[in-house]
């Protein structure tokens, strides 16, 4: 059995085209249902859904054989244990910076004040201001990361934006932009081994679907 690990929303909506060109099709909807576990037109293939912060920690131990996740979730974990052989180009964002609409960030900065950043992203966070040389207290968040600038709890977030339409709408604005995300698929190195002939034609198929999707 193939296990692929994905999490809900996004990325597992755009993996489906790459899913059905390697002519695997998700027998159930997860939104209609409460299985973790779903069943594919491929009789040795299954998808498990997972939170998407544990989809690289599913693969390195061996819960799944490969999964998608953002390349956010991928420098957070460090990668260990996974073989990375594709970006595929979806699920794009970035991690960017943002506050109040009424906080001067840039005077901040350059007075050398020590800010308070929320953030799901420590890893991230803390190596991109020390490259700056701005000092900061980190706050670890798991969500709504908006209200922290606005309840008090920071100065900043550290968070993914799409369109920002979400911080605008809380009267926030992104001030930094830190890295340019998407999704990659990566792989369990045992399984890699062990059940190289399946994985390897899923990552081909995978591949050409990005190489024909990618801007000439």
């Amino acid at each position: 059995m193939i296990t692929l690990a994905l999490s809900k929303g996004r990325i597992f909506d755009e993996t489906l085209p790459l899913l059905a060109a390697a002519g695997i099709e998700v027998l159930e909807d997860p939104e209609k249902s409460r299985k973790l576990i779903f069943a594919t037109t491929q009789p040795d293939v299954q998808v498990v859904l997972v939170r998407a912060s544990d989809v690289p920690t599913y693969v390195q131990y061996g819960g799944a054989d490969l999964g998608v996740t953002g390349k956010d979730t991928l420098l957070e974990h460090g990668g260990e244990g996974l073989f990375q052989p594709l970006d595929l180009q979806i699920a794009k964002c970035r991690v960017s910076v943002a506050v109040r609409n009424d906080f001067d960030y840039a005077q901040a900065v350059k007075r050398g004040a020590r800010l308070r950043v929320a953030t799901k992203y420590p890893l991230i966070a803390r190596e991109f201001f020390a490259r700056k040389g701005v000092h900061v207290d980190l706050i670890k968040l798991y969500g709504s990361m908006e209200l922290a600038p606005l309840t008090g709890l920071a100065d900043a977030i550290v968070d993914l934006v799409s369109t920002g339409n979400t911080l605008r709408a809380n009267h926030l604005q992104e001030v930094e932009h830190i890295i340019d995300i998407s999704s990659h698929l990566v792989v369990n190195q045992a399984a890699l081994k062990l059940k190289q002939k399946r994985l390897r034609h899923i990552i081909d198929v995978f591949a050409a679907g990005v190489a024909q999707t990618a801007p000439v």
